[in-house]
């Protein structure tokens, strides 16, 4: 794990495509903070090869993306394929929001993003301590595993 000025990680966040909803991950990056994290915030309009320079750029231990435009399945595609090829195979990808439009099954949407290479999917209505309990975890058993 990357322990940077003694955090519990660092963390690169921002809203993917050409979504501008900020008000969402602006909250969840006041609570990781609080929680210990360094937050890199890219904000609005992210691009993959954006949020992939910043997490190399400051060797990120985890990619929070967020969406609720919800065109999702076309903005994160490919994106876990391009971390690994710029040799960020270790950080861990999170996606959050409302990331398709229409009703769908939550399960599926879920294992849709799984399948893409994300490791956590959350709905637009998931507690912040949820969130922060998982990377606390997470960002802990990658660092036992280096």
């Amino acid at each position: 794990m990357n322990n940077t000025q003694n955090t519990k990680g660092t963390l690169v966040t921002g809203v993917i495509g050409e979504d501008v909803h900020i008000v969402g991950i602006r909250s969840v990056e006041y609570a990781l903070r609080q929680a210990g994290f360094n937050i890199v915030s890219l904000g609005i309009q992210v691009s993959q090869e954006e949020f992939i320079n910043a997490a190399v750029e400051t060797n990120a231990d985890a990619i929070l993306v967020s969406s609720l435009g919800g065109h999702s399945k076309i903005w994160v595609a490919g994106l876990r394929e391009k971390c690994e090829e710029a040799g960020l195979d270790h950080v861990l990808l999170y996606l959050g929001g409302k990331l398709i439009i229409g009703e769908t099954n939550w399960e599926d949407s879920e294992q849709l993003f799984k399948e893409m290479g994300v490791d956590r999917v959350y709905p637009p209505d998931i507690k912040l301590a949820k969130v922060i309990e998982d990377l606390e975890n997470d960002c802990k058993r990658k660092g036992e595993a280096s």
